[in-house]
């Protein structure tokens, strides 16, 4: 097995396994429903990724961004409506989408950084830096900014070489 399928078949098994353990008390079918739409998206990137489709591999990840900015507006809407249960039920999906995304955007930029495609790595490690600006979501943020630097050490930028 090659290291780009070892990662890939990694990744794939502990977001599986997260989602399993992040959805598994769900009680209320549409939270679950939306838990398998997004394990559903997670599922096709990395199908998408080890078939080299790497547009459809985005697309998936891009519609698990959306659902997450959708369920952010579903929180305000619902804490002003109903209280404050229903809102953290769909806070606490809009936050693993959310993280999910940011993991699948740096195993997107592994994938480039094992293919020697380093100008997409650092563009896709620095779309984390710029998107993923929540304080919960500092992780993202530093292994994306290590990562860069990691590039830099593999690859130097031509602006990095010059005298």
């Amino acid at each position: 097995m090659t290291m780009r399928s070892r990662l890939l078949n990694n990744l794939t098994a502990y977001t599986l396994i997260s989602f399993a353990l992040t959805f598994s008390g769900c009680a209320h079918d549409t939270y679950q429903h939306r838990a398998d739409i997004i394990k559903d998206h997670v599922e096709g990137f990395y199908s998408h990724l080890k078939a080299d489709r790497v547009g459809a591999a985005v697309h998936e990840n891009q519609q698990i961004e959306a659902m997450a900015d959708e369920m952010a507006e579903t929180v305000k809407k619902r804490v002003q409506l109903q209280g404050t249960s229903h809102a953290q039920q769909e806070f606490a999906l809009m936050k693993t989408a959310r993280e999910t995304a940011a993991q699948n955007w740096i195993a997107l930029g592994r994938y480039f950084a094992i293919n020697q495609q380093t100008d997409q790595a650092r563009a896709t490690y620095q779309r984390v830096v710029e998107t993923y600006t929540n304080p919960t979501e500092q992780l993202y943020r530093e292994q994306a900014a290590r990562a860069l630097k990691d590039l830099t050490i593999v690859s130097p930028t031509p602006s990095q070489t010059s005298p």
